[in-house]
């Protein structure tokens, strides 16, 4: 963090007054433009030789920067875009960001807050499973698995995250 200055500016206001709001506006813009798509940058920082995520904090929400993309617009550009407006200067000089990986996608099903990993199925279309007698196959779905270590452990519980790449 040494590296990096920071000041303030003019405040970011979220579009919508309340989380319904938002939902709202969402499905309205999903009947007249399709599925939206938005970007949030993580921005990692070293500090006592640790990695640390810089995140947004507006009372007890932390976020991502970033945001919605506009119709057509590539990720990485709306990504430098969103960056921009959300972390850069406000004397025009251009902060020049480098994105390096695409580290995960994540999907909303609904009009509702939850988002979740999203894979493909990779098993062919019919196929037959021979089970241990003292064993049974369950279909856990992504967003079941999802955090939740208590049920799962920690590495099935991890693999929404490890397969959205």
């Amino acid at each position: 963090l040494k590296s990096y200055s920071f000041g303030t500016k003019d405040p970011n206001y979220e579009r919508d007054r309340s989380v319904p709001a938002r939902f709202q506006r969402l499905q309205e813009d999903f009947e007249k433009y399709g599925m939206r798509r938005s970007v949030e940058g993580v921005l990692l920082v070293h500090e006592h030789n640790l990695p640390h995520v810089l995140l947004l904090q507006l009372g007890t929400f932390f976020k991502l920067p970033g945001g919605e993309l506009h119709p057509g617009e590539e990720e990485l550009e709306g990504l430098k875009r969103l960056l921009s407006e959300m972390l850069g200067r406000t004397d025009g000089v251009p902060v020049g960001w480098i994105p390096e990986d695409c580290i995960g996608n994540w999907w909303r099903p609904n009009f509702e807050p939850p988002r979740y990993p999203y894979i493909p199925a990779h098993l062919p279309e019919k196929t037959f499973f021979a089970v241990p007698s003292n064993y049974k196959l369950v279909a856990a779905p992504l967003f079941e698995l999802f955090d939740n270590a208590r049920a799962y452990g920690p590495i099935i519980s991890s693999l929404p995250q490890v397969l959205s790449r």
